[in-house]
């Protein structure tokens, strides 16, 4: 699994970094970025509670 922030739609809550640290980040200009990789499995959890809370629904899966 991979995931993507829609820079457009995010608004810099910063709760996928809260819920899932390894994986989210947050830019200099107060944006979430993700890591471009690919999610380690044991971190996959994490990474979709992160999405599910997303406040703007910034952040989807992709494969």
């Amino acid at each position: 699994m991979k995931v993507f922030v829609d820079e457009d739609r995010c608004a810099g809550h910063g709760m996928c970094l809260t819920l899932c640290p390894e994986v989210f980040d947050m830019s200099d200009d107060g944006w979430a970025v993700a890591d471009p990789g690919d999610v380690p499995v044991e971190l996959e959890p994490a990474a979709r509670e992160a999405i599910a809370n997303c406040p703007e629904r910034a952040i989807r899966e992709i494969s």
